[in-house]
């Protein structure tokens, strides 16, 4: 089998050749489609967060692909990898908090992940994808499941988000985006915020109700115009689902700041930076502040379903790219050259 690997922060990635790995009773092997690049697999990278395997390390927890060796009733099936896997018997998974279960296995991080053409995981909460989806997306495609959708779902559903809540979305890139398409199915009325003007123009062909590049504007003229928003859209001034996506300083500052009365803040994005802001806000507004790891397995199938159905379209929001373009493609995503998500797909070529 083939893995591309880190060996070093900011480092380019390195292809090595290993024996196939057995697998135990427990594991599947799966031969890999694709593997999505995700904004962890930078803080990985580029940022110097500690992968909990020692380099090198081969990265990626946004996977599908085909069981090639497993249980009988998974082989030859097309499966998407949670990107969080649990253990299934800790209190925590046995309460419904199977995400952040202290025993999970996470690839690209505990063990080898899915830049590769091959990767073995425990096979209990592997996602089969229905044979009629692949009529509109590749296997490869559906690996943003693993990730970029099914945690904006996770959020969402924490959020307890009802139909014709005012929903704010705070940075609609990879994450972000999906994030704010599913608040839309659910039935909220969704203000999307961010500082690139393609992004915005995107959520808003897609549905969104309202866009705001807030980009050169203070904090007091990006609340005034959010509440003017809220008006436009016949929304209540109050229980704002507020969901930060962008993982920058200033957007969690700005999502905090927007908080209101009974408001929930969602921090899905992600950043080592430190702010400085006033907890007896969540008091006074009597709001709520959660956060989200992954998303547990169980909800995976409700993510395809929606999918399938056709009430969440993916396609224009993905771009799969050769996994041998690997060290490029890390690149301009971290310089933000892309506005698709990149998943890269196994070509075995030494060339790059």
């Amino acid at each position: 089998m083939f893995q591309w690997q880190m060996t070093a922060v900011n480092q380019d990635f390195e292809l090595i050749e290993t024996d196939m790995p057995h697998i135990t009773e427990d594991e599947a092997l799966i031969e890999i489609a694709g593997c999505g690049v995700c904004h962890t697999d930078l803080s990985f990278w580029h940022y110097g967060v500690r992968t909990k395997h020692a380099l090198p390390l081969t990265l990626g927890h946004e996977i599908s692909g085909k069981v090639v060796q497993g249980p009988a009733h998974l082989k030859g099936k097309n499966v998407i990898i949670p990107a969080v896997l649990p253990c299934g018997e800790c209190d925590l998974c046995k309460s419904g908090r199977s995400n952040i279960c202290q025993n999970q296995l996470m690839p690209g991080n505990d063990f080898h992940g899915g830049f590769a053409s091959h990767i073995r995981v425990p096979f209990n909460y592997l996602c089969p994808v229905p044979d009629a989806l692949l009529e509109k997306y590749s296997v490869a495609e559906l690996a943003v499941v693993a990730d970029a959708i099914s945690t904006p779902y996770q959020v969402i559903e924490k959020s307890e988000l009802a139909p014709g809540d005012f929903a704010i979305v705070i940075g609609v890139g990879g994450v972000g985006i999906y994030g704010a398409l599913i608040a839309k199915i659910k039935g909220a009325r969704v203000l999307a915020l961010d500082i690139d003007d393609i992004r915005l123009k995107t959520v808003h062909e897609n549905g969104i109700d309202a866009t705001l590049n807030s980009s050169g504007l203070n904090f007091k003229e990006i609340k005034t115009r959010v509440r003017e928003i809220a008006g436009e859209l016949g929304v209540s001034r109050f229980g704002w689902k507020i969901l930060e996506f962008s993982g920058t300083k200033p957007g969690q500052e700005l999502a905090f700041g927007l908080v209101t009365f009974a408001s929930t803040l969602s921090i899905v994005g992600f950043t080592l930076d430190k702010l400085e802001v006033r907890l007896s806000n969540l008091m006074a507004f009597d709001a709520k502040l959660i956060g989200t790891w992954g998303c547990k397995p169980e909800l995976y199938p409700e993510v395809v379903d929606l999918i399938q159905r056709g009430q969440l379209e993916i396609g224009q929001f993905v771009e799969t790219k050769p996994m041998s373009d690997i060290n490029r493609v890390f690149r301009n995503t971290l310089a933000n050259k892309f506005n698709k998500r990149s998943v890269l797909v196994p070509d075995f070529s030494r060339d790059n």
